[in-house]
């Protein structure tokens, strides 16, 4: 799990690794964010990290493994984790625009509240991951391990879930619009209360 390091403007939130200020109260977010982005792609395993509120654009993070970090209301432009893995990353209240997650094993990740927009997860081994709150546009999680992932009170548009595994899949309360569930188990997913 991150280690939490109090901002030294004592606003209550982390400070980013490696500063003693939190993304809001650092003079340039921007070199914050290129400094934390060189350090992911000089690392093969990023352990602790605090990135909370950094906006990241084209950045590469293919390959590499993520434990216990924090992208809490981070923003992700066109970016890409193929091949990735990662294990309890927090990106609550994130934004994903056209970024790739594809093949990627995430477990036990939480994406609440978050905005993910033209994104593929495809061929992704993703259980036990949390959506619940998020909105859900254009994106496709085809061939992809859902096992046990919480889409609660999640609004979906033009989003596939073909072929996929969705045994105890949370949907309860979910929104769906031209979203598709082809050749998946959707008998094994739960989408009512009177699923459970």
């Amino acid at each position: 799990m991150f280690t939490v390091v109090p901002c030294a403007a004592g606003c209550g939130r982390a400070a980013i690794s490696g500063s003693v200020l939190c993304a809001v109260h650092v003079v340039k977010p921007s070199l914050e964010a290129a400094r934390i982005a060189e350090f992911i792609r000089q690392q093969e395993q990023i352990v602790n990290l605090n990135a909370a509120g950094l906006n990241f654009v084209e950045e590469d993070f293919s390959g590499r493994s993520f434990y216990g970090c924090n992208f809490k209301g981070a923003s992700f432009a066109q970016c890409k984790f193929v091949k990735s893995t990662m294990r309890l990353v927090f990106f609550d209240f994130a934004r994903f625009f056209h970024c790739d997650l594809s093949e990627s094993d995430a477990q036990f990740l939480s994406f609440g509240g978050s905005e993910l927009y033209s994104c593929t997860f495809e061929n992704s081994n993703q259980p036990h991951v949390n959506y619940t709150g998020s909105t859900i546009a254009d994106c496709s999680f085809n061939h992809s391990n859902l096992y046990n992932c919480h889409f609660i009170n999640t609004i979906m548009r033009n989003t596939n879930f073909v072929d996929c595994t969705l045994t105890y899949a949370h949907f309860v309360g979910s929104y769906q619009e031209l979203v598709s569930f082809k050749s998946s188990n959707t008998a094994e997913a739960i989408f009512t209360i009177k699923d459970l």
